[in-house]
């Protein structure tokens, strides 16, 4: 476990963005299922809209408008960002890093540190950890973090394991040092025994992409997959899911010294409904704190918590004083909770492109 606490570092700022183009899951046909199984998948997830990239739309362009719309909104001079993070697992190119396409499309100075970091459902957390920490060290006065995936792109429409609960999305988090600020704290971990249970097979070095990868191959249940694309088992990462989450979220209340009752609202990464509610209840948290964006946006991967916070609750963020329970939990295997006070930050409408 890795516990540790950053000081000085505030959030100014938070946006997202999705697609236009959108499925439902309760009117959509889906190959080999049908209408009495598409909302039995929206009964058990959850999940009715999500809303898909179309070809030319990339994580970064996602990561891109809401960025671009956030810096506008906060008047923050572009050269006063000193540092930008992207976290992705669907980057433009396998080199160079998207970070640096990022820092130049959005005009920021060539004295601004970029890089990429690889995670999904975890991601938030970590990229917090990440750029609030460089912050409090470096005392970078503005930096920004882009967070997002676009993961519809690698799923097969015949695999209903996957197809129905992912959604795309990109999301910009602004940040800046203050020496008044509550301190954030962070609670990380990471499995790599597992790291088959959420994996896409070909396409790295270990499987280079050949010509093999594209060939469909139909499982014993029916569903049919490349090996170029996501392959999720359900039954695995919905037990690790229900054990560690609650764990970390537990760990970091007792560390930090936090009542979780002191908790204004709890945004965790959004598997489904049934995996949700049972993290929710195995930590006895009243429904009315707990948000969920599942049924709008589906599950949108690293983008997942700072899209629920910007969809679920603009108002209140813009608004007032909170104490948010966050927490991130899957491919990797990773996992990671944080406890974030904000104080009226600039939170922008959910965008659409």
């Amino acid at each position: 476990m890795a516990y540790f606490s950053i000081n000085q570092v505030a959030v100014a700022g938070m946006s997202a963005c999705v697609p236009k183009e959108y499925f439902l899951n309760s009117r959509d046909q889906l190959p080999g299922l049908d209408q009495a199984e598409l909302l039995k998948i929206v009964s058990m997830t959850g999940i009715d809209k999500h809303h898909i990239a179309p070809k030319e739309i990339c994580t970064s362009d996602l990561c891109y408008t809401a960025a671009e719309k956030l810096i506008e909104k906060l008047a923050w001079g572009k050269n006063e960002i000193e540092l930008l993070i992207f976290v992705s697992q669907t980057p433009d190119y396998i080199l160079p890093m998207t970070s640096t396409i990022l820092q130049n499309r959005l005009g920021l100075s060539s004295q601004c540190l970029a890089f990429d970091m690889s995670i999904g459902c975890s991601g938030f957390v970590y990229g917090m950890s990440v750029i609030s920490s460089m912050i409090a060290a470096s005392k970078i006065k503005k930096a920004i973090l882009l967070v997002g995936d676009t993961i519809t792109k690698t799923l097969s429409i015949k695999d209903r394991s996957t197809y129905p609960l992912f959604g795309d999305a990109g999301t910009a988090t602004a940040l800046c040092y203050n020496e008044e600020a509550a301190p954030i704290h962070f609670q990380l971990n990471s499995d790599g025994s597992a790291y088959k249970a959420i994996i896409i097979n070909d396409g790295g070095q270990r499987n280079p992409f050949n010509e093999q990868s594209l060939m469909p191959i139909t499982s014993e249940d029916g569903i049919e997959k490349t090996n170029a694309q996501l392959y999720l088992n359900g039954m695995d990462v919905f037990n690790f899911s229900i054990t560690k989450a609650p764990k970390s979220f537990n760990d970091i209340l007792q560390e930090s010294t936090t009542n979780i009752e002191d908790i204004n609202y709890f945004a965790f990464h959004q598997a489904n409904k049934l995996m949700n509610e049972t993290i929710r209840k195995k930590l006895k948290i009243d429904p009315a704190k707990y948000l969920y964006s599942l049924g709008k946006y589906g599950n949108t991967s690293s983008a997942t918590i700072p899209l629920t916070l910007v969809s679920e609750l603009q108002n209140e963020l813009s608004t007032q004083s909170l104490k948010l329970g966050l927490c991130g939990f899957g491919v990797g295997l990773s996992w990671g909770s944080m406890i974030l006070e904000t104080k009226s930050i600039c939170t922008l409408p959910v965008i659409e492109i």
